[in-house]
């Protein structure tokens, strides 16, 4: 993580991106009817978006299960603990949670972790938008493996991007010491949760924790360094080595209450700071805890605000399955903002690119969504869009729909084409990289080549980035025509490696192989997108009531 790119970033003048609706209603209504010519494309579409379904409810099914039906019955009935999304129903004000990358962990080298053994997401306590990050003991007895170390970065690094308090439910076994190479020496490794946890502290960005379970090795300093820390009795446990290894390296015998049980640290360690007889009594105190923060909460979400024109149950049928499957842009923007109203900016230059303004559920964006391949003007018009919203603090939303570059160009002047449009491309990756404005991927198609940093892909930090179902990440587009140097790999004698590399391309690029390891922020239902990018924009409007104050040190125990 860039913290201290980010520091620019969180000193600037608060956001503001709620739109009157007098203004909205003065917006221009997007043409959003599928003509006869375009319903091959779109039931084609429809039926790869069923598919892609299917899987995806498959998968989140799978993980809801957590570790599986016999580490529920370990946790729930001989450890007396609750499930973690148990725990958030009692610390949550509602439903109203924006659980992020719930399917990272699986299919991976060292096998499935689901979820990461890590339960995260965004919802309101006391009205107050919130970071949690809740272990899952069900999965490797809370073990942390090293999707499970990214995953906790990168719920830390959001938190930071949008000031977010950070409530840490706390019921970890460690690090898995077969792993300690990818886990423990490297910066963005395990320590950089500890160091996280100091520097959103010295940003006033406030740190909890909640010890539900055991609290051993690195995961015992989670709730030592968060500014307010709550213990459970006779589950809640802290130490560095637990009872087995104390027998092993000195012979004594000791329980687990005794060497780091509630009692020990509330009252004489001095490690935390609340004790609470049940976990009912630990969220209710935390729930407290917040309403302490001096936080001021944001008003709760505008409800003047019109929906769109078309049913957002059609964006299913417009999710390209392809690049050459393509509709207009504007098809699924007439879906996605308020009264289907789009105030568009150049209109007739550079078509590939739309840019424009809108509402999604009263909040004001800069929308910039790919329509074809990143030309020359279409980056132009991209570089000053993004500038002026910065200019204004209005919020960026990009639909990105990219595909990679084209083969080696055959003659001088296609070459300086090239290089014309690279140019203009690298304009705009620089406004991109230099906005302070907050900004939220999303992933329609293709997310493929140079052209997807050109629409803020993960690397340009993106205060949120998600794929629908159908989408492809990957440096080539398996399903149009390679690079001549593959052409000519696939007329030779070696073509059937060729094609269990295409094979292998293809299956790496799929949204759900991208999600596993965390290259976004998790995949949503074209259908709930509305819902979720509303969410998005409330939690990032919650900036504007807070004051970013650097300090020179965190909350110490002295």
């Amino acid at each position: 993580m860039a913290a201290l790119r980010l520091y620019r970033h969180l000193l600037q003048p608060p956001q503001c991106c709620r739109l009157s609706s007098r203004a909205a209603q003065a917006f221009p209504v997007l043409r959003g009817d599928i003509l006869p010519i375009h319903r091959h494309v779109y039931e084609a579409n429809s039926r790869n978006s069923d598919r892609c379904r299917e899987r995806y409810l498959e998968l989140t099914e799978k993980v809801k299960l957590g570790g599986g039906e016999n580490a529920i019955l370990r946790h729930t009935q001989r450890n007396k603990k609750l499930l973690a999304r148990e725990r958030l129903k009692l610390l949550l004000d509602n439903e109203n949670f924006l659980e992020l990358s719930p399917l990272v962990g699986l299919g991976l080298p060292y096998g499935d972790v689901p979820s990461a053994g890590c339960l995260a997401g965004i919802g309101k306590i006391c009205g107050i938008w919130c970071m949690i990050i809740a272990n899952d003991a069900t999965v490797k007895g809370g073990t942390a493996y090293p999707i499970t170390v990214k995953k906790q970065l990168r719920m830390q690094e959001i938190a930071l991007q949008n000031r977010l308090p950070t409530v840490y439910l706390v019921d970890s076994g460690g690090a898995f010491l077969p792993l300690q190479a990818q886990l423990f020496p490297d910066k963005e490794h395990g320590g950089r949760t500890f160091y996280n946890e100091a520097i959103m502290s010295a940003l006033k960005i406030p740190q909890v924790a909640v010890v539900c379970g055991s609290c051993t090795a690195g995961g015992a300093y989670i709730p030592t360094m968060a500014e307010e820390t709550i213990i459970v009795d006779r589950i809640g446990t802290i130490f560095l080595a637990g009872p087995p290894l104390v027998k092993a390296a000195t012979g004594e015998d000791v329980t687990a209450e005794e060497l780091g049980g509630a009692k020990l640290h509330s009252r004489v360690s001095g490690c935390v700071d609340h004790f609470a007889a049940t976990e009912q009594e630990a969220y209710s105190c935390a729930r407290l805890i917040v309403s302490t923060l001096n936080f001021d909460p944001p008003p709760d979400s505008c409800a003047d605000f019109e929906d769109p024109l078309y049913d957002t149950r059609e964006l299913g049928g417009l999710a390209p399955r392809d690049y050459s499957c393509t509709l207009d842009i504007k098809l699924i923007l007439s879906r996605l903002v308020d009264g289907s109203k789009f105030l568009e900016f150049k209109a007739d230059y550079g078509t590939t690119l739309v840019t424009g303004f809108a509402a999604v559920e009263g909040y004001l964006v800069g929308i910039v969504a790919s329509n074809g391949a990143l030309t020359h003007d279409a980056a132009l018009k991209g570089s000053h869009f993004v500038q002026i919203c910065n200019q204004r603090n209005i919020p960026l939303l990009f639909l990105q729909n990219t595909t990679s570059q084209e083969p080696l160009p055959p003659s001088l002047s296609k070459a300086e084409v090239l290089m014309n449009r690279l140019k203009a491309q690298a304009s705009m990756m620089a406004s991109i990289a230099c906005a302070s404005v907050p900004k939220i991927t999303l992933v329609v198609g293709g997310c493929h080549g140079g052209e997807s940093f050109a629409m803020c892909g993960r690397s340009f930090e993106p205060n949120f980035f998600f794929l629908w179902p159908n989408a492809r990440i990957g440096l080539i587009d398996a399903d149009c025509a390679p690079p001549s140097r593959l052409e000519e790999w696939d007329r030779s004698e070696d073509g059937e490696e060729f094609t269990d590399l295409l094979t292998r391309l293809k299956e790496e690029s799929s949204a759900f192989y991208s999600s596993a390891r965390l290259w976004d922020d998790g995949v949503i239902l074209p259908e709930d997108t509305r819902q979720v990018l509303s969410k998005c924009l409330q939690i990032i409007n919650q900036r504007k009531y807070e004051r970013a104050t650097f300090h020179s040190s965190p909350v110490l125990r002295m």
